[in-house]
């Protein structure tokens, strides 16, 4: 178990960061703290362990996400994931869609504190590592101080020390996942009371902060900021992030460095049966805002994407390298 630090962390994304995506995510980043996609815990349960929660080594440290609201299946669950070596267990307290509406996870669940509350204990009781929670500022109507400060206040009786809050309410109905990111307004006040008023907490914010300056900017209000999607489509964004909220002054790779080290991973997986557009995909962003990005995009959606060839990637990688000096 790696100790996981909150200065900076990537969120969990389904569809994004899987293995491989992580895996790519930490040639460019050595202290940042990586997520999976939420697992929901019936499907780990009842399908392949190894599908779910497998990983490289090298992705430490690393956090699982979970999602469900049963207390003995999240526990068991978790102890699977401490079991391949996680270093924390976080619980999904934030999605807003119909899915897990309907299986009354998720974001619904804060307007179930005392519920959490027993969620949470199940799980810890369970593992070593630390269990943590992500949620956010309020759902629906249930969206005031008094409800916020009373959920985390339920939980944190519990014995949790780590939240991590996307500081925005969710709609559960009327908005869709994609609009709950972006349409409820951002609360950043919420999140630095909590913090304030319970200094013993490890608070981490989430929610419109894109940006590595962005994070270092917080770091007198929260312990750590959460980063979402302008990581995964900007991820070379990343390189500066040692420096800049670790103070690790390693020298920092360049492209062709990452780029290489990525193709010999990619020619690993090949050899084991993954499909090479499963992780192409995550190399979409890699150039952007470089000259020549926007032709290194439509070649792996086009050309790769469709042929699936690894050497046509090498000789898209190599054009690029050539246009760069």
């Amino acid at each position: 178990m790696i100790a996981v630090d909150p200065r900076l962390s990537v969120a969990p994304m389904l569809d994004y960061t899987d293995r491989h995506a992580r895996y790519l995510l930490r040639l460019l980043t050595r202290h940042t703290t990586l997520y999976t996609e939420m697992v929901v815990d019936q499907a780990l349960l009842r399908g392949d362990p190894q599908r779910f929660l497998a990983f490289d080594d090298s992705e430490h440290p690393l956090v699982l996400q979970l999602g469900g609201s049963d207390p003995v299946s999240l526990a068991q669950a978790a102890q699977q994931g401490a079991a391949y070596g996680y270093d924390q267990i976080n619980l999904n307290l934030g999605c807003p869609s119909a899915r897990v509406k309907a299986g009354r996870f998720g974001a619904s669940l804060m307007a179930e504190p005392a519920h959490v509350a027993d969620l949470f204990a199940a799980m810890q009781q369970a593992v070593d590592v630390e269990v943590t929670l992500k949620c956010r500022i309020g759902i629906d109507e249930l969206d005031s101080w008094d409800h916020f400060a009373g959920f985390v206040q339920t939980a944190a009786a519990a014995g949790c020390k780590t939240f991590i809050v996307h500081a925005r309410k969710a709609w559960l109905n009327g908005l869709s996942p994609k609009q709950n990111r972006s349409v409820p307004p951002l609360n950043y006040e919420f999140v630095y009371r909590l913090k304030r008023e319970n200094p013993q907490l490890t608070i981490i914010i989430n929610g419109g902060l894109d940006t590595l300056s962005a994070a270092a900017t917080q770091s007198e209000k929260v312990d750590g900021v959460m980063i979402g999607r302008a990581a995964y489509h900007d991820p070379w964004m990343l390189t500066a992030a040692d420096r800049l909220l670790y103070g690790d002054d390693h020298p920092l790779p360049t492209r062709k460095e990452v780029l290489e080290q990525y193709i010999d991973y990619m020619a690993a997986r090949i050899d084991e049966g993954v499909p090479l557009r499963m992780m192409t995909r995550h190399l979409i962003g890699f150039y952007q805002g470089a000259p020549g990005a926007k032709r290194w995009r439509r070649c792996l959606a086009e050309e790769v994407g469709r042929h699936g060839d690894l050497d046509m990637l090498c000789q898209a990688a190599a054009q690029m390298e050539l246009q760069a000096a």
